[in-house]
């Protein structure tokens, strides 16, 4: 097996970005990975004494399809998150708070739609905003995987090419039989010096229905996942048991519970 793509998701149901490396810290997630979300004005955060909130109180691909047409570029040094649609763009320092404003405004106006809030930037350090979240701090900090094998048998079966980003995952690899990763929850993975420990599978919800380059909503990729699979799970969660940096092309090696 071999790591084929890393990806990150600087702000919560925004655009990837790919990587060339990352270092891997023990029980710590991926670097940036969810550090940033825009609640949809229901959640009441705060960033001194963060608490995991569900997912359906910030804004999301599985609610806001729409979300899927922008392009967004986070520059690490000067917190500038750089957003481009329709060939323009615009940044917005995340570390000043009318920047945020400003972009929380400019989301509600692009998406449109009627939300229960106000809408806000909102972070705390130490803090992800990822779905697992809400189970547990390690969980928090997992990473997730996602076998290209997996996704290849499954868009065979659809009849169509699957966008691997659809599943919205930090580590890409293949070079193991499709769907065997479903059976890895307990076990260990080894690339290089880091070693991961698989914890939980992965369950799908709705924004694996939204194509993330045209922002359509083309297919109940849950549904279909059920019927074909009869379970809603594609990938798994890992958390980091020892850390160092991996790279795409990096073996990976299977070992015991």
């Amino acid at each position: 097996m071999n790591i084929r793509a890393l990806y990150r998701y600087p702000v919560k149901g925004l655009s990837a970005e790919s990587l060339p490396g990352v270092d891997l810290q023990e029980a710590q997630g991926f670097p940036m990975d969810r550090a940033y979300a825009v609640t949809d004005g229901s959640l009441d955060f705060d960033e001194h004494r963060p608490v995991p909130a569900p997912k359906t109180q910030f804004l999301m691909l599985a609610k806001y399809e729409k979300l899927a047409r922008l392009g967004t570029s986070f520059l690490e040094a000067s917190k500038e998150l750089e957003v481009s649609v329709d060939g323009t763009s615009q940044r917005y320092d995340l570390a000043n708070g009318a920047d945020r404003e400003r972009l929380a405004t400019f989301l509600q106006s692009f998406l449109g739609v009627p939300l229960p809030g106000t809408p806000r930037v909102v972070s705390a350090t130490g803090h992800q905003f990822t779905d697992v979240s809400v189970h547990s701090v390690a969980l928090m900090r997992s990473i997730s995987l996602i076998n290209l094998d997996t996704v290849a048998d499954l868009g065979k079966h659809l009849g169509k090419t699957l966008n691997p980003l659809r599943f919205r995952a930090n580590l890409y690899f293949d070079g193991t039989p499709a769907w065997s990763e479903m059976e890895w929850v307990g076990r260990h993975l080894t690339i290089g010096e880091v070693m991961l420990k698989v914890v939980r599978r992965t369950k799908r919800c709705a924004a694996t229905s939204v194509d993330p380059v045209t922002g359509s909503r083309d297919m109940n990729l849950p549904l279909s996942l059920r019927e074909y699979a009869d379970h809603g799970d594609l990938g798994v969660y890992a958390e980091v048991v020892r850390g160092g940096q991996i790279k795409p092309g990096d073996a990976i090696q299977l070992g015991d519970a």
